[in-house]
């Protein structure tokens, strides 16, 4: 791929990122979306959260792995836990990733 070949896909991924970005942004307020949309769309980032997180937990090398030797589960079950106890994000990041430092030089 020539030099001039990556620039123009540069340039057109961006253009293409601006139009679909800016375009709710510059005509959002005149949609008017129906209420049980609108209440349908604040689980969208904890759905997209979950399909996110889910795999990764569930699978070790890239198979699935439900034991205690899987890190992942491990740490993000014990990390669940702990913000259900105390509701404090910085908390549960460092608590989940001393976890999961510690399962994983354990197994």
């Amino acid at each position: 791929m020539s030099d001039l070949t990556l620039w123009i896909v540069i340039a057109l991924l961006t253009l293409s990122t601006f139009i679909t970005r800016a375009t709710f942004w510059l005509i959002g307020h005149h949609i008017n979306l129906p209420k049980r949309v609108h209440e349908a769309l604040r689980f969208a980032p904890a759905c997209a959260l979950a399909a996110i997180l889910i795999p990764d937990f569930l699978t070790n090398h890239h198979q699935i792995e439900l034991s205690i030797t899987n890190p992942q589960l491990v740490a993000g079950v014990c990390a669940s836990v702990f913000f259900l106890i105390k509701p404090s994000m910085l908390g549960t990041i460092f608590f989940g990733m001393a976890v999961f430092t510690t399962v994983r030089l354990l197994a």
